[in-house]
């Protein structure tokens, strides 16, 4: 299914844009070494309640989960690069976290996920596959506006991960976003420009670059949510959801 939103809806898309944004800025800021992630899912839920609003998460049941999710945000740490599951698990100076959360608020959903070192080590390698994902999601945000194409966001992504060196994964990558969180139409981290579906003003899609240092391939941790480099190495995470305008994008779910 593909929505296009009517002003109303898209107002809503705004105000719930705006609270994905702080929700991930203050769990950002709270995760110290020593942080427990639950400690962080517990955190969420309290905001997410707190503003009247709805965890995408806790009831998702999608067919590669071992569903219900039964969380309220993704903790992705390390070699996790989607889908983490929190657990007892407390923050290591010099860890790669990917936070990644989607809430509904008045019947509209936005998803946004970030990644950022933990304590004083910055690992390079770490800062680099980041500073790839953020580098891509501004490239595929650029390429979006009405009659652009699917495609088109998918090669400006890929275009810049590969030039970073980065092996690209296609079986997980951005979607159409509206009424529930996810929906048609797929957007691969890599493509042809000019194909797939044209972009018109009211669609929301959620962008999400994500690598892994030295692979392409993911395995599944025995949680049945995780997921991680088949190698062990570090991974990052960047996504924003926008809504395509007249005039082009806007990022619903940026950090104010």
């Amino acid at each position: 299914m593909i929505e296009i939103l009517n002003r109303t809806e898209l107002h809503r898309a705004k105000e719930a844009g705006a609270l994905v944004a702080e929700i991930l800025q203050a769990m950002k800021s709270r995760s110290a070494v020593g942080v427990n992630l639950l400690e962080i899912d517990q955190w969420a839920q309290a905001m997410i309640a707190e503003a009247g609003a709805q965890s995408c998460y806790v009831d998702y049941s999608p067919s590669f989960g071992r569903g219900p999710f039964g969380h309220y945000i993704c903790t992705s740490v390390n070699d996790a690069v989607l889908h983490g599951l929190p657990h007892d698990y407390a923050l290591a100076d010099g860890d790669l976290v990917s936070l990644d959360i989607a809430v509904s608020k008045n019947g509209v959903a936005a998803d946004s996920a970030i990644s950022f070192t933990v304590g004083e080590s910055k690992p390079l390698e770490s800062l680099a596959m980041i500073d790839a994902t953020e580098r891509a999601l501004s490239a595929g945000i650029a390429a979006a506006g009405p009659g652009a194409r699917i495609g088109d966001i998918s090669h400006a992504i890929g275009s810049v991960l590969s030039e970073a060196g980065y092996l690209i994964n296609t079986q997980f990558g951005g979607h159409g976003i509206g009424s529930t969180m996810h929906q048609d139409p797929h957007i691969a981290n890599t493509g042809r420009p000019g194909r797939g579906y044209k972009l018109r003003p009211g669609l929301l899609l959620a962008l999400e670059p994500w690598v892994m240092a030295d692979t392409a391939q993911l395995v599944t941790d025995d949680d049945g949510w995780t997921l991680r480099s088949a190698t062990g190495c570090r991974t990052a995470h960047s996504e924003h959801t926008i809504a395509i305008t007249d005039d082009g994008a806007e990022i619903l779910t940026l950090a104010r």
